[in-house]
C-alpha cells in the first residue's frame, strides 16, 4: 500500500458526506465488532476476567472467612476491581493495538473511508464494557460468598467509578502500543502493570508499605483510582475526592498526548 493510496483514501474519507445518523452508525458497528471479536477469544477472556476473580476469591473471600472479616472482602472488592479494570485496558489496548499495528491492520483501516477515530472509539467502548462486566462479577462474588452488604448507591458508584476510571489507562495502553513493537508490548505492559498495582495498594493496604513507597504511590494513577473506589465502598472517608479525580484526569490527558506523539511518529516513519 503506497503513501499516495493512503493519502487519497484519507482525503476521500474526509470529503464523504454521511447521511444523518450514518456516522454514528459507523462508530456503533465498530464498537460492536470489537466486542464480538473479543467474546470469541478465550485467550483474552480467561486471563482478563479470570485472574482478578481468582485473586479476589483467594485473598478476598477464602482467607477472610477464617477471620470472619467482611471488611477485608469489601476492601479487596474495590482494589481488585481497580486491578482488573486496569489490566483490561492495558492488555486489550496496549497489546491488542500493538499487534494489529504490527500486522498492518491499522494501515487497512486508514485506507478505508471509515474515520480512524471510530477504530479507537470501538476499542474504548469494548474496554469499558468488559470492565463493567468484570466489576459486576466481582460484586456478585462479594455478595454471595463474602457477605458484602452495601447501599444500592454504593454498588452503582463502585461500578461507575471503576468503569470511568479505566479511561486514563485506555490512553496509557494506546501510548504503549505506539511506543513499542508488537513483540515487546506484552513484556512492557507486565513490567509496568504489576509493580504499579502493588505500589498503589491494590494487593495489600498501602499503609503496610514503607513511608517512601507510600509517598511515591501518589504519583501513580492506580493509587488515585483505588482511593476513589475505597471511598465509594465506605472503607475510607470522603476526603480529597477532587484531588484524586483531577489526578486521573491529568493522567488521561498526559497519556493521550503521549499516544498522539507516538502515533504521529509512527505515521511519519510509515508514510514519510
Amino acid at each position: 500500500m503506497t503513501s499516495a493510496t493512503v493519502r487519497a483514501s484519507e482525503t476521500r474519507a474526509a470529503t464523504i458526506e454521511y447521511l444523518p445518523g450514518a456516522r454514528a452508525r459507523i462508530y456503533v458497528l465498530e464498537a460492536k465488532s470489537e466486542l464480538l471479536k473479543l467474546l470469541r477469544l478465550p485467550a483474552f477472556l480467561v486471563p482478563t476476567l479470570g485472574f482478578p476473580m481468582m485473586f479476589y476469591g483467594l485473598f478476598g473471600l477464602l482467607l477472610p472467612m477464617k477471620q470472619s472479616s467482611v471488611q477485608v472482602s469489601r476492601y479487596l472488592l474495590a482494589t481488585y476491581g481497580a486491578f482488573g479494570v486496569i489490566g483490561i485496558a492495558l492488555f486489550s489496548l496496549g497489546i491488542g493495538v500493538a499487534v494489529e499495528r504490527g500486522q498492518g491492520w491499522l494501515a487497512v483501516k486508514r485506507a478505508s473511508p471509515m474515520p480512524l477515530s471510530a477504530y479507537f472509539f470501538g476499542k474504548y467502548v469494548m474496554t469499558v464494557m468488559f470492565s463493567g462486566l468484570l466489576v459486576l462479577l466481582l460484586c456478585a462474588m462479594g455478595i454471595l460468598w463474602g457477605e458484602v452488604r452495601m447501599a444500592p448507591s454504593q454498588w452503582a458508584g463502585l461500578l461507575g467509578i471503576l468503569m470511568i476510571g479505566g479511561v486514563p489507562f485506555c490512553a496509557a495502553g494506546i501510548a504503549i502500543a505506539y511506543l513499542v513493537g508488537p513483540n515487546s508490548a506484552p513484556a512492557v505492559v507486565n513490567a509496568i502493570y504489576l509493580p504499579m498495582a502493588f505500589l498503589s495498594g491494590l494487593f495489600i493496604p498501602i499503609e503496610m508499605l514503607p513511608d517512601f513507597l507510600r509517598d511515591a504511590a501518589q504519583f501513580l494513577p492506580p493509587f488515585h483510582l483505588a482511593r476513589l473506589a475505597l471511598m465509594t465502598v465506605g472503607i475510607e472517608p470522603l476526603t480529597n475526592v477532587w484531588i484524586h479525580t483531577g489526578a486521573l484526569l491529568g493522567f488521561a490527558l498526559l497519556f493521550t498526548a503521549i499516544a498522539v506523539v507516538g502515533y504521529r511518529r509512527d505515521d511519519g516513519r510509515t508514510y514519510g
